[in-house]
């Protein structure tokens, strides 16, 4: 009797001190807005990691809790390498490997849970893989199924579908996409929030304004600015699409130059932080890397699972911090 009595405390004395992560309300999309459970207009303010293929040792728990806890990031976003094999990638892209990029996702998105923080699963793609992003989905949308935190992002930066005379995949064959990797995700998952991207880079948000997808609920669209190259041109497609009814999420942001590099445009950066909190668009800044380039926040010296100290932070590390 007094062993059960004494495994018995034992017992409620560990679940009183296991950690519960903080259930975060569900999001959905009312109109133009991003809303939480109450209806109310909520925005989001956060940072991408970079390629996992190119940086796999940020993607780990240690770093995501301290761009949360240190930085203040309210979302984080894990960036699956689909296509990309670089010299200097350190490991397989998606397309080589795929078990890696589930592996890299979940990392994240278990550890942003943990955190209490929202996430992205980003399919960081330029070009179309429709039957391995139905596959990646539906694995994310199993393992993640009821839980709030998810969002997914289907299609990074639809670009060029014919490289050498720079044709871009157009917006009905970007739809056509979408609406297939919805579908499979909708199978699964009723009412997590799905980002669509946009032609040119996710720059071309008018076009999908002219012909939105239809039939689903909780749908948004993928704006992508670097401020040293895109300006108020660029903020008049988003404005007339969301006079034409479109919800925007701008899922990766930089205040450079659109190759990463150039100089940190500080005014023309925050003419845009400006434009997105007037209209409450969430936004993460790219990123979470330690290349030698404007848009890398960190120096090889930062520890891959933080903490990172002034020391460790190049020029635009110091400028997203001081913005979150």
């Amino acid at each position: 009797m007094r062993n059960k009595l004494t495994l018995l405390l034992i017992t409620i004395l560990l679940l009183s001190c296991t950690h519960k992560p903080e259930q975060l309300p569900r999001l959905q999309v009312k109109g133009t807005a991003l809303v939480n459970e109450s209806g109310d207009t909520v925005q989001f303010k956060g940072m991408s990691f970079g390629w996992n293929v190119l940086w796999p040792r940020f993607y780990n728990a240690g770093a995501v809790r301290h761009v949360v806890e240190d930085w203040g990031a309210e979302i984080v976003r894990a960036a699956v390498g689909v296509e990309l094999r670089a010299p200097e990638a350190q490991t397989k892209c998606y397309l080589d490997d795929p078990d890696f990029g589930k592996e890299s996702a979940c990392t994240v998105v278990d550890a942003a849970i943990e955190n209490g923080v929202y996430v992205l699963v980003d399919w960081h793609a330029h070009g179309l893989h429709t039957a391995e992003a139905v596959e990646f989905f539906t694995y994310m949308a199993t393992r993640y199924k009821g839980v709030p935190n998810v969002i997914y992002e289907i299609w990074n930066e639809p670009s060029y579908r014919d490289h050498v005379n720079q044709i871009d995949y157009t917006w009905a064959e970007i739809k056509e996409y979408s609406e297939t990797v919805i579908k499979a995700i909708r199978a699964i998952e009723k009412d997590a929030v799905i980002v669509v991207g946009t032609p040119r880079w996710s720059q071309n948000v008018d076009d999908a304004a002219n012909d939105p997808i239809k039939g689903y609920d909780n749908l948004m669209y993928t704006l992508h600015f670097y401020a040293g190259t895109h300006k108020d041109w660029l903020r008049d497609k988003g404005d007339y699409a969301m006079s034409k009814g479109l919800a925007l999420f701008v899922t990766e942001c930089g205040g450079m130059n659109a190759d990463g590099q150039g100089p940190i445009d500080v005014e023309s950066t925050e003419a845009w932080i400006n434009w997105m909190n007037d209209n409450k668009i969430s936004y993460l800044f790219w990123s979470i890397s330690d290349k030698e380039e404007t848009c890398s926040m960190l120096l090889p010296s930062a520890p891959s699972e933080g903490p990172w100290d002034e020391k460790d932070l190049r020029p635009w590390g110091k400028f997203v911090k001081e913005q979150l």
